[in-house]
């Protein structure tokens, strides 16, 4: 027995501003979210790209090639009722970040993450006052009181559609550093990608390429592409 999918029905998927944001209407029926809340958008320019989308569905409904509905319908359901949780989760990485955990050898791996993390670690302490420290080792290192209460206050800041973007540059790359500094465009989105893989692309250049972890690498990617796409779409008048 083949499972139930669900058809298109509609014929034009048109944008228009309404009370609460922009909308995307299925002929005259706007779209709503799976929990059934409105889908009220940030911008117009999500509004077209969430159009876009469904004006592409054929037949069938794939949500697989949706993405920024999919984000759009996370943001507005899961991210926005638990706004306060998600941005204390998120910010709770700044206490043991990537960028603050080096190999104590090799000496080639250990000023290869220097080279890359040191700068970014430099930026956060100018752009929000919240230096954080590096240590070499297994131990941890206790980071300052004050700049996790200022990274604190930054992503807390952040409304739900730019949180749910947010999320994942941070928790795909293991940093809320690398995550802000694409979100704040310090870095381009391939770059920081680069620089969260420092360790993994060592261990390649040791050892040879495992096509299992390769493979898992190239999606986590295409997710983090979509994360920073999703942040501008978010950001945009």
């Amino acid at each position: 027995m083949t499972g139930w999918k669900a058809k298109r029905f509609w014929k034009d998927a048109t944008v228009a501003e309404g009370p609460g944001g922009w909308h995307v209407l299925l002929d005259s029926r706007p779209v709503r979210t799976p929990a059934k809340a409105p889908m009220d958008l940030p911008t117009e320019a999500m509004a077209r790209a969430v159009a876009e989308e469904w004006a592409a569905q054929e037949v069938d409904i794939d949500p697989r090639a949706m993405p920024v509905t999919r984000s759009a319908n996370s943001a507005i359901d899961r991210v926005h009722p638990q706004h306060d949780e998600v941005a204390a989760m998120l910010a709770a990485y700044a206490e043991t970040d990537l960028l603050c955990h080096r190999a104590e050898s090799p000496e080639a791996l250990a000023r290869r993450q220097a080279e890359g993390w040191d700068p970014l670690l430099d930026w956060a302490a100018e752009v929000f006052g919240a230096r954080l420290w590096a240590t070499a080792g297994i131990l941890p290192v206790a980071q300052p009181e004050a700049s996790l209460a200022r990274l604190h206050d930054v992503v807390r800041q952040t409304d739900a559609f730019r949180l749910a973007a947010l999320h994942d540059l941070v928790t795909l790359s293991g940093s809320l550093v690398l995550g802000l500094a694409v979100s704040h465009g310090r870095l381009e989105p391939a770059e920081a990608w680069g620089l969260s893989r420092i360790d993994e692309d060592w261990q390649i250049e040791q050892w040879g390429e495992d096509e299992e972890a390769s493979e898992a690498a190239a999606r986590k990617l295409e997710q983090f592409l979509h994360a920073d796409r999703f942040w501008k779409l978010a950001s945009q008048g």
